[in-house]
């Protein structure tokens, strides 16, 4: 079966990371822009790391067979520096023309401070602007219910967001339902230290079903693995679930959500109808 990961930070991984992605059937990445590990101390530095990770990678993916895409934002972690956050601004339609792109992300939350929601609303606007699709990076540990709840209202709020065009990652089970119910689509994020395990992951699926539900390895600076979707997969088809059920989740879906902007070069198997209720 073919799998699309549909959020990994490749400039944190090796090569070798793309050969393993490869012998593991992925045949298309996409990769956020965030944290680079360390605080950066300049716009310039978000440039290069734009150029990196948009001009770079897909070379580098490209060896194994692989298509990278990427996303373009300042990140929750360094967006409460309002000035610099907005230097970084003015130069993301530069690249949002670029054919790797496909929208704004990881937009968000990291503490919840007024000046990380305050560049997180004129993000969203820069993505209602230029036609953009967004992908969300929920809070870590205790403030991601808090999180959550601000940037949903404020999005369901707000009267010209699309939630058919918005996802919010590294969601957990007390987050879920809030997001799904709000109509946007939500994904989930597989660490092998801390957060969303396969298990807990197959466990929300069997909840909350598969429609508008991706899930996403922690391919991060931190303690994490590529191959934990692939744990996933096992975990999924261990339980008995139909393999064309596994196929919409690590593969269909991505295709569904990414799909609606034009440069995503892969098509789904099945369309959204059978795939969500033919089961």
């Amino acid at each position: 079966m073919k799998v699309i990961e549909p959020h990994i930070h490749m400039i944190a991984r090796t090569t070798q990371d793309y050969e393993r992605m490869a012998r593991m059937h992925t045949v298309a990445c996409c990769e956020p822009a965030f944290w680079a590990g360390y605080d950066r101390t300049s716009p310039e530095a978000f440039y290069d790391y734009f150029v990196h990770i948009s001009e770079f990678e897909p070379t580098r993916a490209a060896q194994y067979m692989i298509q990278h895409y990427c996303w373009i934002c300042i990140n929750p972690k360094e967006a409460d520096d309002l000035v610099l956050s907005r230097e970084v601004i003015s130069f993301i339609p530069e690249f949002l023309k670029k054919s790797t792109v496909l929208g704004l992300g990881e937009i968000g939350l990291n503490l919840n401070t007024k000046n990380e929601m305050t560049i997180f609303e004129e993000q969203v606007e820069l993505a209602l602007e230029y036609g953009q699709l967004i992908w969300i990076h929920t809070p870590h540990l205790k403030d991601k219910l808090k999180g959550t709840r601000m940037m949903v209202e404020y999005l369901a709020g707000h009267g010209g967001v699309d939630p058919e065009k918005v996802t919010f990652d590294h969601c957990e089970e007390h987050t879920l339902k809030m997001v799904r119910d709000a109509g946007f689509w939500a994904a989930m994020t597989i660490y092998p230290v801390t957060k969303n395990s396969p298990a807990r992951v197959v466990d929300a699926l069997e909840i909350y079903g598969i429609d508008h539900l991706m899930v996403d390895a922690s391919g991060d600076w931190g303690p994490s693995d590529p191959g934990t979707i692939h744990d996933a997969i096992f975990e999924m088809k261990k339980r008995g679930h139909r393999e064309e059920d596994v196929e919409t989740v690590f593969y269909n879906n991505p295709c569904f959500f990414l799909g609606q902007c034009e440069k995503f070069q892969l098509q789904p198997l099945q369309d959204r109808k059978k795939a969500w209720n033919g089961r």
